[in-house]
């Protein structure tokens, strides 16, 4: 059986890693159907990593949420060369005279997954989530053939691996394999997958292992971490040792010296990017260098040592039909394009924006009008230009955009030196619609189960006026509601409940004052450490914190200058939301050192340590240098426990830090 097994696994790698088959799929089933008979005659116990576990079992119910190593962040986007050449120079700036080097890979258009490995088998498969906690998959990345449900010590000892490590990639669904599952949803009788990125994030979200085993994926890997850190000195080594381990890494990536040579890469990809037999929609640019990666660091949002190229957005020609009118959170007014269907880039638009007024002056926009509609970025649709023609003529009646709200019927406003016009009414159930549902999103309050159709109801039924009224929401209310069982009620009352714990920056992003998103909510909350010192601030004290210019500040200022916000914020604190930060030094315990954490500590978590790390006073690095005042050490440490001696940095463990702090 143990041959039978490695025979398989041989012949896995060589089909699904390598692309280089040596037996037929008969052959293969052979070898298979052969080691199931002796499995189940044996009556032994089969490995989990056996080729014969890949199969789907029963139907799940539901998945597990787990929190991430370290966050999955999404990357900055360039769009031309003239972007990608702007970055480059800031990485320079940013780190002087070194030299730097860069990995090009392509930027696969998939669902990331976040794989664990402890003792070489694979204990958990994750998908991103909302970056920092994402579903546990487990289950279903078992079948995905690509990924190796174990690797053996030799190939652990040719990639230098820990037994323990983290590998992150991206599954996607090959183009054959989308085709043929369209093929087979149309013989069902049900509506075609709308590209392969969508079909392949919701194959490995599907609670049937069975229907995921059916669908071939493929998962490529380009992250290798231990603890939430970076195994290995460079990204290409990385790479290199994710080949040698057996996982399947992208063969067309490189690694360049200058930027003229990642925008000869971009140009190659683009070239082949119709020939790969699945979707990419750009390049990811890396500094090679992991401690050039640790000193360049991070934004609120993205690493600054890496970038992602985006393609020329695929276009389509169609006409436009019509124009309707949305009314966001903020009260702006936005046209949007109602199309006829065009497939562009294998999506189905039959909307898209017009951004305001100007924009469909500056186009000379008429409803019956031929145009061109790109996908940004290859994502958000636009209507970029008309195209007017002898075959194509003019369209006949003009686009009247609104004077009063389409929703509420109030007067729109455009203030001086803005392109928008905006419903200032506050009450407004359009805005309240989109306040409620920022409000209650993944990143603010994370109140699960208040998406559209629950507040689409709760408004339509008058039994919400504001976003504080969701905190006035009880049983009997959302009992009311049309497919709200006692199960789901209940969940929905303890997630809100569950969000009165938020720290402040939530609460703040949550309010939706113009400009003021995750960041600026975040650095509000640090500067002033209270809701009420933020709402008693001068415009002037605003533009005195880092990063805040006139505009934010000015922003911010005349919201907590209406009343109708003032009193929404008043009952938020009569609910019990928070409205205090947390401090994050109480003592100088640590006067100012500096702390470099590695492996694993018996008790605390990474940021746990970190936590109380800062609040006595000290300050907690990536990476180690003569400036380090303690590496912290716990089990399986790694390079940078070797990077400490070698600089004589005194080394301390999880006890010797309590000591400290205490």
């Amino acid at each position: 059986m143990e041959d039978l097994r490695e025979q398989l696994r041989h012949h896995e790698h060589l089909y699904y890693v390598m692309d280089a088959p040596e037996l037929t799929d008969a052959q293969y089933d052979a070898l298979m159907n052969e080691l199931k008979k002796l499995e189940a005659e044996s009556g032994l116990a089969v490995p989990a990593d056996s080729p014969t576990q890949r199969v789907g079992g029963k139907p799940g119910e539901g998945f597990k949420k787990v929190a991430h190593s370290r966050p999955m962040l999404s990357l900055d986007n360039a769009y031309n060369e003239e972007e990608l050449r702007e970055w480059d120079r800031k990485v320079h700036d940013l780190l002087g005279d070194e030299k730097v080097e860069y990995t090009c890979e392509l930027k696969l258009d998939g669902l990331s997954l976040a794989l664990q490995y402890e003792g070489g088998q694979l204990v958990s498969g994750l998908t991103r989530g909302d970056g920092s906690v994402g579903e546990d998959v487990t289950t279903n990345v078992r079948t995905i053939r690509s990924v190796p449900l174990s690797v053996s010590t030799a190939k652990l000892k040719a990639a230098r691996l820990p037994a323990k490590f983290e590998v992150r990639g991206e599954v996607v669904m090959p183009h054959a394999a989308f085709a043929k599952m369209n093929e087979e949803r149309e013989a069902a009788g049900m509506a075609p997958a709308a590209n392969p990125r969508n079909a392949a994030a919701g194959t490995i979200r599907t609670l049937e292992p069975n229907i995921v085993a059916q669908r071939r994926l493929d998962f490529y890997a380009y992250f290798l971490l231990r603890d939430g850190e970076p195994l290995m000195a460079q990204q290409s080594d990385a790479l290199d040792a994710l080949k040698a381990a057996g996982f399947r890494v992208n063969q067309h990536g490189d690694h360049v010296k200058t930027v003229d040579a990642v925008m000869k890469f971009v140009a190659k990809a683009e070239t082949a990017r119709e020939t790969l037999g699945y979707e990419i929609d750009g390049v990811v640019v890396k500094v090679n260098s992991i401690a050039q990666q640790n000193k360049l660091g991070f934004t609120g949002k993205a690493p600054r040592w890496a970038i992602a190229y985006k393609f020329a957005a695929r276009a389509g020609v169609t006409e436009l039909l019509g124009v309707t009118f949305q009314v966001g959170r903020t009260g702006k007014v936005t046209p949007v394009a109602e199309l006829s269907p065009v497939s562009i880039g294998g999506t189905t638009v039959s909307r898209a924006t017009l951004h305001n007024a100007d924009e469909i002056a500056r186009l000379g926009l008429m409803i019956g009008d031929t145009v061109m509609v790109e996908r940004g970025g290859d994502v958000i649709p636009k209507v970029v230009e008309v195209v007017e023609d002898k075959k194509h003529p003019r369209g006949k009646k003009a686009i009247e955009f609104p004077s009063h709200c389409p929703v509420c019927e109030s007067t729109l406003v455009r203030e001086e030196g803005e392109a928008d016009w905006r419903c200032v009414n506050a009450s407004c159930p359009a805005r309240l619609q989109e306040e409620m549902l920022h409000f209650a999103a993944r990143g603010v309050m994370n109140i699960e189960g208040l998406g559209e159709a629950v507040v689409a109801q709760l408004l339509e039924r008058e039994l919400v006026k504001s976003i504080a009224d969701i905190y006035a929401l009880n049983e009997e209310k959302l009992l009311s509601l049309e497919r709200i069982g006692q199960k789901t009620a209940d969940t929905l009352l303890a997630e809100i409940e569950a969000s009165k714990k938020k720290p402040l920056a939530r609460v703040i992003f949550g309010l939706g004052i113009r400009f003021v998103g995750e960041r600026t909510a975040q650095l509000l909350s640090d500067a002033f450490g209270s809701m009420d010192a933020v709402m008693g601030a001068s415009a002037e004290e605003l533009e005195r914190v880092h990063e805040i210019g006139p505009r934010v500040a000015s922003a911010v200022y005349e919201f907590f200058r209406e009343p109708k916000n003032i009193e929404t914020i008043e009952r938020l604190r009569t609910a019990g939301l928070t409205f205090v930060a947390e401090k994050k030094a109480t003592t100088n315990t640590l006067g100012g050192r500096t702390f470099v954490l590695t492996g694993t500590l018996p008790t605390l978590t990474r940021e746990e340590a970190k936590e109380k790390i800062e609040a006595a006073g000290g300050r907690v690095s990536g990476s180690v240098s003569k400036k380090t005042s303690f590496v912290v050490a716990g089990d399986d440490a790694g390079s940078k426990l070797d990077k400490a001696r070698e600089l004589g940095v005194a080394v301390i463990d999880e006890a010797g830090l309590v000591a400290m702090l205490s």
